[in-house]
């Protein structure tokens, strides 16, 4: 058997190599496996309204690196420490609401048009999947319930416009991997019907393209591209009419869950969806009324966002071990679940943690975790930026890192350096 040192000198003549039979002791099957195409990024957004305890839950400020101390509010998340950063420092300047604003947390601007992060990441990890992208919410409406405000999940698309999600684990479930009980001949028909109704309205749009000012050729514009984009989800509809769906790793879940049990079950199937390739991207609204209900909180989670030292503070302490606890499962499921290569899907996976909000009424200093290598980003350390740095930097980093080709995002000014492995 030829040595490593013979074989690497061996090897450096490719024209040989071609000549070559297949020797084991060349370790070809190494080789076979380095030209297989890469395994799939994924990108995970986990987005929780009324933000944290600043006092237990952000590391102190000049406590930086990888030696840094974890706080309380993340202790439940040690034995994941060198596998998640955090970020401090960074704002949404334009997302001025501080509750209702949390909606916008991925974008990067108040109620106006604004695309968020999530679908520019799907955009380009999202056409290979059944699903482009996933929008998973929790049960319980109103700004009273998860804290956030207009929208419909965490995502929208590049008109500005919300993008629905599933409100329960229940139909997310059934929408990822239940079989559809409509024969496929009637299902080709429904769509054959949509794709006429709308060349039809796309017709008659068409015939007022006339003689507009520039408000409502705008106006023109943008309805054009919502014309184009239920065009596009129309034709992955076709292509994936009749492919059946994944068999669920998991078994179909029961109703009425709600608060912890429903963050965890919704957890589970983000690592279902991930692990069946039904999607590369997904976005999660957590519950909080809910889940402070589930640990026996009596406090409204309003009113605990406002909290002092006393009840509505130990409230938010207490939310903030069961977030971190949850999370830490979530991490410990991507670890645990393996790629054909013999990685996990932590691997290949980026997950952000936060809110748009740090605590109370402030808008600086956004709350901002991240785990997972799908990014390339540096992991195990506490970074801290300049203040006011847009939190739309972390943004770019991270869609960079997932192979976005793109220069700018939202207000971002630039990437962070310190964010970049390597």
């Amino acid at each position: 058997m030829l040595s490593d040192s013979s074989r690497r000198r061996f090897l450096r003549s490719a024209t040989a190599l071609v000549a070559l039979p297949t020797l084991e002791s060349l370790s070809f099957r190494r080789f076979a496996r380095a030209a297989e195409p890469a395994l799939p990024k994924r990108m995970v957004c986990l987005g929780t309204g009324f933000g944290v305890t600043s006092e237990t839950w952000l590391p102190k400020i000049d406590d930086v690196g990888s030696a840094y101390t974890l706080p309380e509010g993340l202790a439940p998340l040690a034995r994941h420490k060198s596998d998640f950063t955090l970020v401090q420092g960074c704002l949404h300047e334009f997302a001025n609401d501080p509750h209702g604003g949390s909606t916008f947390w991925l974008t990067g601007a108040g109620p106006a048009k604004s695309l968020s992060m999530d679908q520019v990441a799907a955009a380009h990890l999202g056409a290979d999947t059944r699903f482009t992208s996933v929008q998973l919410n929790a049960s319980e409406p109103g700004l009273d319930g998860p804290g956030h405000g207009p929208g419909l999940s965490l995502a929208w698309d590049r008109r500005g416009k919300p993008i629905a999600g599933f409100n329960s684990p229940v139909i997310a479930f059934h929408r990822l991997f239940s079989a559809d009980d409509v024969p496929l001949a009637q299902r080709q028909q429904l769509l054959a019907k949509k794709r006429s109704v709308l060349d039809a309205v796309l017709e008659d749009a068409k015939s007022v393209d006339r003689g507009l000012n520039a408000a409502d050729a705008d106006k023109l514009d943008e309805y054009f591209q919502g014309i184009r984009d239920i065009e596009t989800r129309l034709g992955k509809e076709e292509r994936w009419l009749g492919q059946p769906k994944p068999k669920s790793p998991l078994p179909q879940p029961g109703e009425g869950l709600v608060g912890r049990d429903e963050v965890l079950l919704m957890y589970d199937l983000i690592v279902a969806a991930l692990q069946t390739d039904s999607t590369r991207v997904m976005t999660f609204r957590q519950p909080i009324q809910h889940l402070l209900t589930s640990l026996g909180i009596g406090v409204a989670a309003h009113d605990m966002s406002h909290y002092h030292p006393g009840e509505r503070m130990a409230a938010a302490q207490k939310r903030d071990l069961a977030q971190s606890e949850m999370l830490a499962t979530l991490i410990d499921k991507l670890k645990a679940t393996k790629e054909p290569d013999g990685s996990s899907l932590f691997d290949h996976t980026t997950v952000v943690f936060g809110s748009n909000i740090r605590s109370i009424h402030y808008l600086d200093n956004c709350p901002t975790l991240i785990a997972g290598r799908g990014a390339g980003i540096t992991l195990g350390r506490h970074i801290v930026q300049p203040k006011h740095t847009p939190l739309c930097n972390v943004w770019l980093t991270l869609l960079e890192g997932t192979g976005c080709t793109i220069e700018s995002f939202g207000d971002s000014t630039g990437v962070i350096d310190a964010l970049r492995a390597g």
